[in-house]
């Protein structure tokens, strides 16, 4: 089982949560001011104008644990960017964020980068390969937008790309204010009472630009925020052939599919083609059929920051499996960041 090394006493809320009848209407409102609350109160967190984080991030990819370490500067509402060092690995660092509606990232991203409606691919395509970190490096939720006859203009890649990295911030952010910023506006509306091991918890249902759709779960006894959920369509399919070993690790969340022997080599291209065909059928019969992945981002390990109260652990996991842990060593309020930062490295 490929996990992180440290005991997940909080996925037991995700494993148990269940919707329930809320006897009462509950306004979304009051369950974000009680967490703003918690989370240091609305006169400091609207005090904030800068924040700065460095730490580490442990990812899986494939069977490997890479090491990754980061800084993150944010210039609320609409300045945000995110560097990571790879110490075991001979590679340049890497930075992603935004400056308003512009992309900012190095190394650039190569011309036509970018699957249609998704995040960009990741750099090395290796099979169980995780999404990049989380705080504004990408891996956001597949957009929707344009799918549907009638519905708005498709986002361009460079607009795709964008507004992957906003998601993240928002991933990011609202486990530390409660609340959304004019860079990416979001909806809240009460969802459900969630039951769990460790108490009850309120479920709000968030919604944003390019059909950005999840839900926030904050715990109703410290108001604090538990944890952020959502999904997105499976993308990866595996087949089982008879006589051949399957491929691994596995990507999270990939489908399994039993499939044909592939003809002989000295089979005609009409046999050949003919297999093509039927592979190409049981993928899209697969994907269609399959039900979305989901993905959950845990916010845990709250302290002290100037008087607030802001988680220092991020764990990423999908479809039930841990993919990477994120520890902030250092946070930084309000500190002066040099306008350089928003700018991408040449």
């Amino acid at each position: 089982m490929r996990v992180l090394g440290y005991a997940i006493v909080v996925a037991a809320l995700a494993s148990t949560l269940h919707d329930t009848v809320h006897g009462q209407a509950t306004e979304a409102t009051q369950v974000l001011a009680a967490a703003r609350e918690a989370l240091g109160g609305e006169k400091k967190l609207s005090a904030i104008k800068t924040f700065t984080a460095t730490g580490r991030t442990r990812q899986v990819r494939g069977n490997n644990l890479v090491p990754i370490e980061f800084e993150i500067n944010c210039e609320l509402p609409d300045k945000f960017v995110r560097t990571d060092e790879f110490p075991a690995q001979d590679t340049d660092p890497t930075t992603l964020g935004f400056k308003g509606d512009d992309l900012i990232q190095f190394p650039p991203p190569p011309t036509g980068a970018g699957r249609a409606g998704g995040p960009p691919a990741p750099p090395a395509g290796r099979a169980g390969e995780a999404p990049a970190p989380i705080g504004g490096r990408g891996g956001g939720t597949p957009s929707l937008e344009g799918g549907r006859r009638g519905g708005p203009a498709p986002l361009s890649p460079a607009q795709q790309r964008v507004a992957n990295v906003k998601q993240d911030f928002v991933r990011l952010t609202l486990g530390m204010f409660a609340t959304s910023f004019p860079s990416y506006p979001l909806t809240f509306k009460y969802a459900a009472q969630g039951e769990a091991p460790e108490g009850k918890a309120d479920i709000l249902d968030v919604t944003g630009p390019a059909s950005f759709s999840a839900r926030f779960v904050v715990q109703r006894d410290t108001h604090l925020p538990v944890m952020l959920m959502w999904q997105v369509p499976a993308t990866n399919v595996v087949f089982r052939i008879p006589g051949q070993p399957m491929p691994g690790p596995l990507p999270p969340g990939a489908l399994t599919v039993d499939a044909p022997a592939p003809p002989a080599a000295t089979a005609s291209q009409q046999d050949r083609d003919q297999y093509a065909a039927t592979i190409a059928t049981l993928r899209r019969q697969a994907l269609t059929q399959s039900k979305p992945i989901d993905y959950r981002v845990y916010y845990g390990d709250f302290r002290d920051v100037d008087g607030l109260k802001w988680p220092f652990r991020l764990r990423r996991a999908i479809a039930g499996e841990t993919i990477e842990e994120t520890t902030f060593d250092r946070i930084r309020i309000n500190a002066r960041i040099n306008p350089q930062k928003f700018e991408a490295p040449k």
